[in-house]
Order: C-alpha cells, then sequence, then structure tokens
C-alpha cells in the first residue's frame, strides 16, 4: 500500500513562486513513475507534469513548461514540483499521483488515468 502526502500550497500574488512536496510512505518508491496534475473548481483534472522512476526523463503540459520544475529525491522518497512565474489560471488543488498501472514504461506518463495511486491535494491560489 502506498501513501501520498502533499503539502507546500498557498496564496500567492501572480508572478510569485511555490514548491510543491509530496511525501511517499510505502515499498517501492524507487521503482514507480511519478507526477503532478490539478483541477480546478468546475473543470476536469488536468496533468501538469510527469518524471520517469529514476528521475532522469520529465515531460510538462505545454502550459508549464518553463515555469514548472518537477523533481524527486530518493533519500527522501519525496517528489517535488518547483512553481515559478504562477498565473491566475495555475489557480486549482494540486495533486501527486504514482505508480502507473502498467508495467514496462520508458517514459513518464501525463495522462491521469494511468496512475494508482493519489494524494489528497494541496490548494494553490494565485491572485492578481
Amino acid at each position: 500500500q502506498v501513501e501520498l502526502m502533499e503539502s507546500g500550497g498557498g496564496s500567492v500574488q501572480s508572478g510569485g513562486s511555490l514548491r510543491l512536496s509530496c511525501v511517499y510512505s510505502g515499498h517501492g518508491y524507487d521503482r514507480d513513475f511519478m507526477g503532478w496534475f490539478r483541477q480546478a473548481p468546475g473543470k476536469k483534472r488536468e496533468s501538469v507534469a510527469a518524471i520517469a522512476s529514476d528521475g532522469t526523463t520529465t515531460v510538462y503540459e505545454e502550459t508549464v513548461g518553463g515555469r514548472f520544475t518537477i523533481s524527486r529525491d530518493s533519500a527522501k522518497s519525496t517528489l517535488f514540483l518547483q512553481m515559478d512565474d504562477l498565473k491566475t489560471e495555475d489557480t486549482a488543488t494540486y495533486y501527486c499521483a504514482s505508480d502507473l498501472t502498467y508495467g514496462g514504461a520508458t517514459v513518464p506518463d501525463l495522462n491521469p488515468l494511468n496512475y494508482r495511486y493519489w494524494g489528497q491535494g494541496t490548494q494553490v491560489t494565485v491572485s492578481s
């Protein structure tokens, strides 16, 4: 069983920065592909960024590329999302996810339907 706990959300002004963390509890951290996703009120969950199990490969949704950076720390079993130059449209609840539902992955996956475990989310609010 895997448990994920996000933290680091908050309220910032447009142009500001936040760093989200997701602590992974359980076995298999070093084998699991992971990702960040977000959901705004009234909208469906959308992808943000994903990272391979060894941290060497990352992918980003086009809307956040160049502003957000996903990374992971094996020693701390923690996933991070550094968010810079935040915009009002980045306002959402951010979720981390782990463990793809299929085996043999070689590249990170931005499809939220393909992840097995999810955290409870952390709220990010960006004001103008």
